[in-house]
């Protein structure tokens, strides 16, 4: 079977997929509309899902977030904050800075560091350079 230029191309991208549609299709229960999806799917999220009691009140905030920064980090870069780089132990979050202003002394801090300025120079000794010359030997045999 033989085609002209264009209408092989106009064959050829009849089989491109539009931009931004998803391609898997769901249906039966798996659909998203089933009034038993959230019993069937593990993220428990759908038309059946069961809403949290009236006692466990949770703000917008909270219900609003599904994983923390850190779950995140693992998941999408592969990045565990909570374990130990260097030994493989657990590590535990203590801060989470989040005002710019900290931020930004925390890397004017680390920037002046990089280029080797003490930040506190009146707790530093000044080096001081000490030159010793030695008396050179002459090789009087030559090979």
């Amino acid at each position: 079977m033989a085609f002209d230029p264009v209408d092989f191309i106009a064959r050829l991208s009849a089989l491109v997929p539009k931009p931004r549609i998803n391609l898997t299709r769901y249906h039966g229960v798996l659909a998203p509309n089933h009034r038993w999806r959230g019993r069937v799917t593990p993220a428990k999220r759908g038309k059946g899902a069961k809403r949290i009691a009236n006692t466990d009140v949770r703000s917008p905030a909270e219900r609003h977030v599904a994983m923390s920064w850190a779950q995140r980090l693992k998941r999408v870069f592969n990045i565990d904050v909570e374990v130990c780089g260097h030994y493989g132990g657990s590590v535990k979050v203590i801060a989470c800075i989040e005002d710019q202003d900290v931020i930004n002394r925390i890397l004017a801090h680390l920037r002046e560091k990089e280029q080797g300025r003490p930040t506190l120079s009146h707790l530093f000794y000044k080096k001081s350079v000490i030159t010793i010359s030695l008396p050179t030997t002459e090789s009087s045999g030559g090979i």
